[in-house]
This record gives C-alpha cells, structure tokens and sequence, in this order.
C-alpha cells in the first residue's frame, strides 16, 4: 500500500466522525483506487460464474460504510483495516447465500499471497474456508487473526499494521509467519479433507 503523505484522509475523518455528512463523499473520491485493489484481492476471475465482481463489492462496502456508526478512526491505517473486514463480511455472506442456494455452483476462490515461491498451499481458497481459518485462529491467537486481516485483507504494510496494533514491526513480522503458517496447514487440512470425501 503506498503511503499517502498529505494529511487528507485523516483529516476526512475526522470531518466525517464530527458530523460532515460530505465528508465520506471525498473520502471514497480520494480512497477508491486503493480500496479498489483492496475489492479485486478478493475477487478471484480465475474460476467462471463468479457473479460479484470487484466494483460490484466495493459499492456495497461504500453502502456499509455509509451506514455504519464506527466512525472512531484514527488514521489511513485503521480505516482500510475496517473496509477490508467490510468486504470479508459481504463477500462471505455472498458466498454462504450462492452455497445455500446452488450447493456449491459459482463458489469464490482467493489466492493466498505473501507466502514465498516454495510455499506448499491448496490449489484454490475458497472465500467460506478462509473465514473459517481465521474464525479459528481468532479463538487461538485473536492477535494473529487481526495481522492477516490486516495484511492481507486490508493490505497494510508491515509498518502500517504495527501502527494499528501498537506493536513493534518485528513483532508483527514474528506473528504474520506465524499467522500464515498456522492458516495455510489449516487451509490443506480442508482441501484434503474435501478430496478424501468425494473420492
């Protein structure tokens, strides 16, 4: 994520937390593009019948956004941390409805980034078994479940994400490898799981 020097988006909001309704409106002018990559990270196009594109995602968290009370943020950091949960929660609430509804058709598929050349993972990630991973880890380590949100959801730097937690940047290198580890076993755990089921 690159790092916005002028104090804009802070300044933002704060107008929007005080009540400047035209606030949120320059907000998203100012934040689309990165919210935008923030939306297609989520959004794989490798797989068809994918009906909630990037755009389509983004809007809604626009939406979600608009209407949401939690306006106490203190910076850029905190706010793309909030809409990247935004978007974790429509994109699974989308992929829970097209499951429930086709058994499966249509499914959302991420692809696990940062996790070196060598690194062993399952062939697609699907949006509902990610969730799961995380909600797991967030009765472990809800420190760790907040870093991957962080980073790989909210695209925060690893300086950035310190910022947010209020930690050290090794300590957040230190739980991010730990973080990815632990989900990435899980992760195969469920895609070997599913293989052994239907063969």
């Amino acid at each position: 994520m690159q790092r916005d020097v002028s104090p804009g988006i802070t300044v933002l909001l704060r107008a929007w937390r005080d009540g400047d309704t035209n606030a949120l409106d320059q907000l998203m002018e100012i934040t689309y593009p990165e919210l935008h990559r923030i939306a297609m990270r989520y959004v794989s196009r490798d797989r068809p019948g994918h009906t909630l594109q990037s755009t389509a995602l983004l809007h809604e968290a626009y939406l979600r956004l608009a209407q949401s009370h939690e306006k106490d943020w203190n910076d850029r950091a905190h706010f793309f941390g909030f809409a990247a949960r935004l978007m974790r929660n429509i994109l699974v609430d989308y992929a829970r409805a097209r499951h429930t509804y086709k058994r499966g058709a249509g499914k959302l598929t991420l692809t696990l980034i940062d996790t070196g050349p060598s690194a062993v993972q399952p062939p697609e990630v699907e949006i509902l078994d990610l969730n799961h991973a995380l909600a797991e880890l967030e009765t472990i380590d809800p420190f760790q479940s907040r870093i991957v949100e962080l980073r790989y959801f909210g695209g925060l730097s690893v300086p950035e994400t310190a910022e947010v937690e209020r930690v050290s940047v090794s300590t957040v290198k230190r739980e991010w490898v730990m973080a990815k580890t632990w989900i990435r076993r899980r992760l195969m755990q469920s895609h070997d799981d599913r293989a052994a089921q239907s063969s």
